[in-house]
């Protein structure tokens, strides 16, 4: 009888243990949507249109055949731009609780079944060489403290000929991040290490590139196709 008793208080020390990690979760996530929204708010006073810029970023990538890697997942914005175009991809970050967000995003929008969410470390990436056609990454570069050697391991699980998408903020998109964080009681940090060093690097390392711009961001597509 005590015994049973036991596993009985037990269970029940689980189950309290359990709903109070997931309303921890939920008050997690409510947060940070309202912190989204906030960001929205001041990402239109700033006539920066996150979907808009994203959508930028795969007509120039077209056209866009064979696997498709993500570098950064973030909240998801790409990886579910794609997904609505009738896209698979793999989608990685280093952070798990951006993945977290970015799956419940993805099935909030009934997405989730064509992106593969996986957690890596960017420099040290678990995909063998040459197995993806097409890899992105979006925004991610100016967060880096060693951009090149993350651009070296993308570069690596790129097959020949393949085609490489880095998009970063521009002079001018850079200062709005900066103003935006210092309105939210934050600071923007950015690498030192700019889209146009990344572009030099690209040449350096037999890379030909076609660049397009739009008012916040610089989109480098790049390739060592010969016919590119």
């Amino acid at each position: 009888m005590a015994d049973r008793k036991n596993e009985q208080k037990k269970s029940q020390n689980r189950d309290s243990q359990r709903q109070k990690a997931e309303a921890e979760q939920e008050e997690e996530m409510n947060q940070q949507l309202a912190q989204i929204a906030r960001r929205k708010e001041l990402n239109a006073r700033f006539g920066y249109d996150v979907e808009r810029e994203r959508l930028a970023v795969i007509r120039a990538a077209q056209p866009i055949t064979g696997r498709i890697l993500e570098a950064g997942t973030g909240q998801g914005h790409l990886a579910i731009n794609l997904a609505r175009l009738g896209y698979r991809l793999v989608s990685f970050d280093l952070s798990a609780e951006q993945l977290e967000f970015a799956r419940q995003n993805l099935e909030a929008n009934k997405l989730a079944q064509l992106v593969e969410l996986r957690q890596e470390d960017g420099e040290k990436l678990s995909f063998p060489d040459c197995s993806f056609e097409i890899v992105f990454s979006v925004n991610m570069i100016h967060h880096l403290k060693d951009p090149y050697r993350v651009i070296d391991e993308l570069s690596r699980a790129l097959v020949p000929g393949g085609k490489l998408i880095i998009s970063d903020f521009n002079p001018e998109g850079l200062a709005m991040m900066a103003e935006i964080h210092r309105l939210e009681g934050g600071q923007h940090e950015a690498s030192p290490v700019g889209i146009d060093e990344v572009e030099k690097y690209l040449k350096d390392n037999g890379f030909k590139i076609k660049k397009t711009r739009t008012r916040f961001q610089i989109i480098l597509v790049a390739s060592r196709d010969s016919k590119f």
